[in-house]
């Protein structure tokens, strides 16, 4: 089955700051902030939305094609996309721009400053998207391009093709009107808790009837696990077992690609979720959002250990 992951490619340049954030900023003249931290380092690790959840479903055996747009700095990025033998051709390649790139700065107490520069991400790629009439599909709209995102849950709904909806960090730049739209006719929306009160804040929906407008609902909510509300039920998921939490950053885009691998497996949806869980505690023992690895018998055996019973595909 193809799959198709839309959102971004992004650099993720991390820095340490040796000090306290708060001891160099005065209170008191917070509206004329003029600070400079000197790090000990930088560290560009690869990420993006879409990146990150292929990723991972190239640890779960499944090569999807990544729906999104790239500059002129692409080449180390590529060059890792072919490594893992993901396919290029759903990139659309700018050489005006950067790739997409965030600048992470992190104190010694964990609070981070972070500036994000979209670069290629500013323009749309579904302009390039073609798909084979004789191929089943399911998709995923991952937080990216704002126009690109309403575009392709429409280009989903005209072939018939399923679609997750992941609206994330977008939800703030997605006009509510075409939040609204996405949603509807999607076949499953996922979210965390803060993320699912904005959507309703935005299209003036309250949970009931956004679930209405879809499939199934996913509520992530960190290390508590997950809430599965799909035909008038409620089910709790539980979070799976990690060896060691180092860095969460990433492991909601690792629990996207359990659950696309459960549903295209033919697996019932709370069994999906909780192979979301699984892969998201691989990706939290691992400080970036693709440095974790895995075996099938790896995650197979997680599974084991924190449910008590098999999966296999």
């Amino acid at each position: 089955m193809k799959i198709y992951v839309s959102g971004s490619l992004a650099y993720d340049r991390i820095m340490g700051f040796p000090g306290k954030f708060e001891e160099h900023i005065l209170p008191e003249k917070i509206h004329l902030i003029n600070v400079s931290f000197v790090v000990n380092g930088i560290t560009e690790k690869f990420g993006g939305t879409a990146g990150n959840i292929a990723y991972s479903l190239n640890l779960l055996e499944e090569k999807a094609t990544i729906l999104a747009a790239v500059g002129k700095d692409f080449e180390a990025y590529e060059t890792r996309l072919r490594e893992n033998g993901l396919p290029l051709d759903g990139i659309l390649r700018r050489d005006d721009v950067l790739t997409s790139g965030a600048y992470i700065t992190t104190d010694l107490t964990n609070n981070q400053i972070t500036g994000f520069n979209p670069g290629a991400m500013n323009y749309p790629a579904h302009n390039g998207f073609r798909h084979p009439d004789d191929e089943t599909a399911l998709a995923i709209i991952a937080p990216g391009n704002t126009e690109d995102m309403l575009a392709y849950s429409r280009i989903y709904k005209e072939q018939s093709i399923p679609y997750i909806f992941d609206p994330g960090q977008q939800i703030i730049a997605l006009p509510n009107e075409h939040i609204a739209e996405i949603i509807t006719g999607s076949q499953l929306l996922i979210s965390n808790d803060y993320e699912l009160q904005m959507i309703q804040k935005a299209t003036g929906h309250t949970k009931d009837e956004i679930q209405a407008l879809t499939g199934a609902l996913v509520v992530t909510l960190g290390d508590e696990g997950s809430v599965l509300h799909y035909n008038g039920t409620e089910m709790p998921i539980p979070a799976a077992r990690a060896d060691r939490v180092v860095d969460p950053t990433g492991a909601g885009d690792a629990y996207r690609a359990g659950l696309i691998k459960g549903m295209i497996s033919g697996k019932d949806l709370s069994v999906a979720a909780r192979m979301g869980s699984v892969i998201a505690s691989f990706s939290v023992e691992c400080s970036g959002t693709q440095e974790h690895d895995c075996t099938v018998a790896d995650f197979q055996a997680r599974y084991r250990e924190s449910y008590g019973e098999e999966v296999y595909w």
